[in-house]
């Protein structure tokens, strides 16, 4: 099987304002602010539960700074349920396929997404209260739930949100590439620091992984060596958010 690329999160949610500011420095990239949707079972949000969430699957809408988004994406999946078109990366605008392994603390998974690509604010309807989250999901996102995840059912959506998302892409720390992306909602804050490795010619499954490893540690430092504190929760920052959100939703 072809070597896929890594994606290597830190979280910090301590001081997250001075954290952006002091990370960014004087020489960060542009800054997009984004709002942020997930959508979910609505029945299961009735009862506190985040029932898509819990089986693997998210549904994400993004919109600002750009094209709005609607991603579907797997994580954790196996490469194995990744069937037919989906056993492997492809890019056919609007439509951008990944899969890439998710590295966070020592939780190490696999993800596969799927997004298509809308003119800014045409999916503002989709999330607004009422509206049904799940319409513009489009043929091909249809058929890669049902290909690769055919026990999930996407019908009975609830749009939870909207995030407010700052991100800055390409900022130089030390000899790393980092982007960048503090969220704020219901009460909390966060900030992820990123970098992607992708694999090399001359790569084989073991050599990937110590490079990704050097690679984790190196972030980790360079975060560290500029007085951020690294979050004491190492998993992935969207199942947080999105419990308090189905929880305020209650409310």
């Amino acid at each position: 099987m072809n070597l896929l690329p890594v994606e290597i999160k830190v979280n910090v949610e301590s001081d997250v304002r001075a954290a952006l500011a002091v990370l960014r420095g004087p020489h960060g990239g542009a800054t997009a602010t984004r709002q942020i949707w997930f959508a979910e079972d609505r029945g299961g949000v009735a009862e506190g539960r985040v029932p898509l969430l819990e089986s693997g699957v998210i549904l994400r809408f993004r919109s600002g700074g750009g094209p709005d988004e609607l991603t579907v994406k797997l994580r954790p999946c196996t490469r194995e349920q990744l069937v037919g078109r989906f056993s492997g990366p492809f890019d056919a605008d609007p439509l951008t396929y990944k899969i890439e392994h998710d590295w966070s603390g020592n939780q190490h998974v696999l993800a596969a997404s799927l997004t298509h690509g809308h003119p800014p604010g045409t999916l503002s309807d989709a999330v607004a209260p009422g509206a049904d989250p799940g319409a513009p999901i489009d043929a091909v996102q249809d058929q890669f739930l049902h290909a690769c995840k055919p026990t999930v059912r996407i019908d009975g959506l609830i749009a939870l949100g909207p995030i407010l998302s700052t991100k800055v892409d390409d900022v130089p720390l030390d000899d790393l590439e980092v982007d960048l992306e503090a969220w704020s909602v219901a009460g909390m804050d966060f900030l992820e620091a990123s970098i992607r490795v992708k694999p090399k010619d001359e790569d084989d499954a073991e050599k990937l992984d110590k490079r990704a490893e050097r690679k984790q540690r190196k972030l980790e430092d360079a975060v560290r060596e500029r007085g951020v504190v690294l979050s004491e929760h190492p998993g992935n920052k969207t199942g947080r958010v999105l419990t308090a959100l189905a929880a305020a939703w209650q409310n």
